[in-house]
């Protein structure tokens, strides 16, 4: 699973490097959670939007929105099977923008956070899916991480990870056109473990209150 994140990337470098417009200022993040708003890119006519949603899919045929606290992660095993994402997987996916990611390892009584990057420490785009959610009087937009089988590197630690998506297939995953399931699931691989990095950090990212930028710094780094 996927259920902590960092973007700690300024809006000028973010929209340089993904081509996206956004109205407004992006702050840096150490350690984004579940409920939280995420930047996210969608296509709206051809053009790349920056936009911020909550992090917790809630379909739109939901009555209650708090279904979207179980909806963090959608596995790509079964993403175009299940009611709360098969329809988002065809029309509505979207890049949820990240830097790196935390899972934590069990040694004996202990859960030890640790952080995994690209080795060119370059931002990079989980593959997401999003909904708009319009009930009694309410509306939001919200988004989900798809997750896969964990790599070589990542399966010390954990046996799944999120979907990052290689730059050249970025444009394909935002197109609105494209909605062959087989093909669209064929893109949800585990990224190469040779490209990435990771490295033990402090216990300050266990906690969601903690938004500091000493969750992103390596203890014991290799």
């Amino acid at each position: 699973m996927c259920g902590r994140f960092s973007l700690t990337g300024n809006t000028e470098q973010l929209a340089r490097y993904f081509h996206f417009q956004y109205v407004g200022n992006i702050e840096p993040r150490f350690n984004i959670a579940p409920s939280q708003n995420v930047l996210t890119i969608v296509e709206n006519r051809g053009e790349r939007v920056g936009k911020m949603m909550k992090w917790g899919l809630v379909p739109y045929w939901a009555d209650d929105p708090k279904i979207g606290f179980k909806m963090i992660n959608a596995r790509a095993e079964t993403v175009d099977e299940k009611a709360s994402f098969k329809h988002a997987f065809k029309k509505r996916r979207c890049l949820i923008l990240a830097d790196g990611f935390y899972e934590w390892k069990k040694e004996g009584n202990k859960k030890i956070p640790h952080r995994f990057t690209l080795k060119s420490e370059r931002p990079f785009a989980f593959a997401g899916l999003w909904e708009k959610w319009d009930k009694h009087g309410d509306s939001m937009y919200t988004c989900t991480i798809i997750t896969t089988k964990a790599n070589e590197l990542v399966k010390e630690v954990h046996e799944r990870m999120p979907v990052i998506l290689p730059k050249e297939w970025e444009e394909v995953w935002l197109d609105p056109a494209i909605d062959d399931t087989e093909y669209l699931k064929s893109l949800l691989r585990p990224y190469p473990a040779e490209e990435m990095k990771m490295y033990r950090v402090s216990t300050a990212v266990n906690s969601a209150k903690n938004d500091v930028e000493e969750c992103v710094k390596p203890i014991n780094s290799r």
